[in-house]
């Protein structure tokens, strides 16, 4: 996960979080998350760089559309990429005292 740009890890999450993570699904949901349209110009090259990375799967829906999966690699570095924050973010939590 380590060599992912953040927009990578963002569309990992994503993809995870679908029902039916297909390229326009994914789409909306970071157009939402980062209140801007992203063009289909940087959203597939990275969701082909993630396939090359095997953290993702790609098939299709139709002969229109492409289904992303993340693999169970893909899951495991999700894991230990949340492992890591945590250690980092325990505190954020915990009540304050004042």
């Amino acid at each position: 996960m380590h060599d992912l740009t953040g927009f990578q890890r963002d569309i990992l999450y994503v993809t995870t979080g679908l029902e039916e993570p297909h390229g326009l699904a994914i789409k909306d949901e970071l157009d939402d998350y980062y209140e801007q349209e992203i063009n289909h110009g940087r959203l597939y090259p990275n969701l082909d760089d993630l396939v090359d990375k095997g953290l993702l799967e790609k098939g299709e829906l139709d002969k229109r559309t492409n289904v992303y999966t993340v693999t169970q690699r893909g899951l495991r570095e999700i894991q230990a990429r949340r492992e890591w924050e945590s250690q980092y973010l325990e505190d954020v939590n915990a009540p304050t005292t004042s």
